[in-house]
């Protein structure tokens, strides 16, 4: 049963949304604003998100590229719902990292094709992606957020599992503090030089 977050600040849209795809058996929830989407993805992780481009605080554009910069969240499917048709916001939220565009008014039975088509495609590259990371006694499962190291589990916050995977990507680039700050934290009031210290000697 695929796990789906709604992002769509219309009422209306919204809740016709969740009704249908919860009928074709799908676990759904649903926001009104990006920001509180992206609170939620610090504590689970849906199958494929239904992202508005206007929604009331931050824009959809901007959802989607926090999304497809983060090391974590990277893999998780994203489509574009939108009012906006011309070419250039359609290239913009691809370039972005969004895995399909749909524009307003669509007909539900077309998204839920779309819906398929992208999650049968994103399932079958993720059959081929290599799901467990090991570096010596260090294993990381990216599908469960699980690191354990000589085979025992290690209790990683968010936060530092965010920051281990940076560390792992960046192939032996030195990372600076700003640059953690800015894709760890991403600009959270009163966080400072001293919270990337903590982390890294906790890790």
């Amino acid at each position: 049963m695929p796990f789906i977050y709604v992002v769509e600040d219309d009422e209306d849209i919204n809740e016709l949304l969740v009704y249908n795809l919860q009928k074709e058996g799908n676990k759904v929830k649903s926001f009104y604003s990006g920001k509180d989407a992206l609170s939620s993805l610090e504590n689970e992780k849906p199958d494929l998100i239904l992202l508005d481009i206007m929604l009331p605080d931050i824009d959809g554009l901007e959802v989607c590229k926090t999304v497809k910069s983060d090391p974590v969240k990277r893999e998780i499917p994203i489509i574009m719902l939108t009012a906006k048709s011309t070419e250039i916001d359609k290239i913009v939220g691809l370039e972005l990292g969004a895995d399909d565009y749909i524009t307003k008014p669509f007909s539900f039975r077309e998204l839920l094709a779309r819906i398929k088509a992208v999650l049968r495609r994103c399932q079958n590259k993720s059959s081929k992606n290599v799901d467990v990371i090991k570096i010596g006694e260090l294993e990381i499962n990216l599908a469960k957020f699980e690191v354990k190291i000589h085979g025992k589990p290690l209790n990683l916050t968010t936060k530092e599992f965010k920051l281990l995977m940076n560390l792992i990507n960046s192939k032996g680039r030195v990372l600076s503090r700003d640059y953690l700050l800015d894709t760890v934290w991403q600009n959270e009031p009163d966080v400072f030089d001293r919270t990337v210290d903590v982390h890294i000697k906790n890790l």
